[in-house]
This record gives C-alpha cells, structure tokens and sequence, in this order.
C-alpha cells in the first residue's frame, strides 16, 4: 500500500471501458505495463469482457473497478425483464435524458434499475477480482436514483470507492486557455461526492477528464502532471490501439494510449513526487 501524507499529490490514472474490446485491453494491458496506467474501470457485458478478466488476473497492480452501464450498451439481464430500459434491440437506450426521466417516474423502472445493478455487481464479484472502484459509463450515476442504487447494492459487494466528476476548469486554462468552459454537470458531482463520502467511501478531490474526454493527447498530460494539485486526483482516458466496434465517433483512441504511454509524463510524475497508485492503496 502507498503510504501518504495528507496533502501530498496522489495520482490514480484509470482507463474507462475496459471490456468493451480487444484493441481496449491492448490498450489497457500496454498503458499499465509500459505506461502510467493504475486502474481500469470494467463493463463486464462488454464483448471482450472475459479477455480483460484474463489479462487482469495477470496484472495484479491494475485496480479493476465496474464501470456500470445503463445506456449504450448490453444489459446483463434478459432485455424482457428490462423493457422501461431497453430498445427494440433489446440494448440500454441511447437517450439518456429519456431514460433518466423514465426511472424518476416509474416505480417498475426503478425496480428493473435495482436488478440490473445486482446483476452486473453479481457479474463482476464472479470474475473473483478485487473491486478497486466503481463509476457508470457516461457518468449516469450523477443522476440521483442511480447513484442511491448503486450505494445500496454496491456496499453489499465490498464497493469502497466511487468517482465523482468533479474537474478544476482553472487548472485547465493554465493548460490550454479557453478549455475550462461550463461544467453543468458539477453541482450533481458535488453531490455525489459529498452523499458518497459520508457513507464512508473515498473519493477523489478532483477528476479529470470530461473537457477533453477522447482528445487526451501527450501535452495536455504532461500539462496536467506539472499542475496536478494536491490531495488525491483521478485522471481517466479512453486509450485503445484503434477503432473498433461501438467505438465513441471523434475519439482519438491512440492518441491516448501514446499519453499513457509517454515516458517524459510518467518521469515528470516521478519527479514531481507524485504517488502513482490504485484507489486501493489510498483508501
């Protein structure tokens, strides 16, 4: 375990969608091997999902968390027993705001949102991995009735530690003037963080990553290591060898790997005494 002092720098440094493909673990598996690489963040109804879990047991140091999904993706249960959440393929909706409105107001949905959550926590505890954290793709568990939910069935399984996508805007003009524009997420990631922490689970002080989500290239990593501020900060990415499948339109995949990959940011990092770690070593 990393042993810290309160205000020191700490880093966590997580891969989002793990799972999702196999030129995602590539990435995943060079990032943490070759690279910066602490964590990563599992969709367990991903299609390359048990190949992940293969590569994980393998690298013991890699925190691997659940990304819970509940849009864009496939749902762990049957889609019948899910038809307020599904499409007529039978996979999560892509519009979020429907589905968020659909289970503020529906009872049955929220009772096919509790199950749905069992099951990919159920999923995830089979693989007999450690859950080093827990976040949703997206970021739906910004969204209140999800986030109870996964508090709820999460502390059932061991969940210690939870996102919220709380970024510093100021930090990412000294970066690249002009980045750090409107947040409207940030008052429902405040309140996650705040109602997550007083259950009793770590969160980090600050995230990066929604700014310049898909378009983390080496300068801007570089750029947030020699600013990174103190206490405990997550820096997440989407790194894959290339596209694939269900793969984000825009994202530039490797671009992001090289990032994570870059020796002059992992050596900035060391330089600047920062504790590179998982959310398990600074629980």
């Amino acid at each position: 375990m990393t042993t810290t002092g309160p205000q020191q720098k700490r880093l966590i440094v997580t891969a989002d969608d793990f799972g999702a493909a196999p030129e995602v673990n590539d990435a995943v598996e060079q990032a943490h091997r070759e690279g910066l690489l602490t964590a990563a963040s599992l969709m367990v109804t991903g299609d390359a999902a048990g190949d992940a879990v293969t590569r994980a047991r393998s690298m013991p140091m890699l925190g691997v968390g659940l990304h819970v999904v509940l849009v864009e993706g496939r749902p762990a249960l049957p889609p019948e027993q899910l038809p307020d959440l599904v499409d007529g393929s039978g996979r999560f909706r892509t519009d979020m705001v429907h589905t968020a409105i659909t289970i503020f107001t529906k009872p049955a949905a929220r009772a096919q949102l509790r199950a749905e959550v069992e099951a990919q926590f159920a999923r995830f505890a089979a693989t007999g991995l450690p859950l080093d954290h827990v976040n949703a793709h997206k970021h739906f568990h910004l969204h209140p009735t999800i986030a109870s939910t996964i508090l709820a069935v999460g502390r059932r399984y061991g969940m210690k530690a939870i996102r919220a996508p709380i970024e510093p805007r100021d930090i990412l003009n000294r970066i690249e003037p002009g980045s750090g524009g409107l947040d409207i997420a940030r008052p429902w990631a405040m309140l996650v963080r705040r109602r997550m922490r007083r259950a009793g689970l770590l969160v980090p002080d600050q995230v990066f990553g929604l700014a310049w989500s898909g378009a983390l290239d080496m300068n801007r990593l570089r750029g947030l290591i020699e600013q990174l501020p103190d206490g405990l900060t997550e820096i997440y990415a989407h790194p894959a060898t290339g596209s694939y499948p269900g793969a984000a339109p825009g994202y530039a995949y490797a671009e992001e790997l090289a990032a994570l990959t870059d020796r002059l940011a992992k050596d900035r990092a060391l330089r600047n005494g920062v504790a590179l770690g998982r959310f398990a070593d600074f629980a």
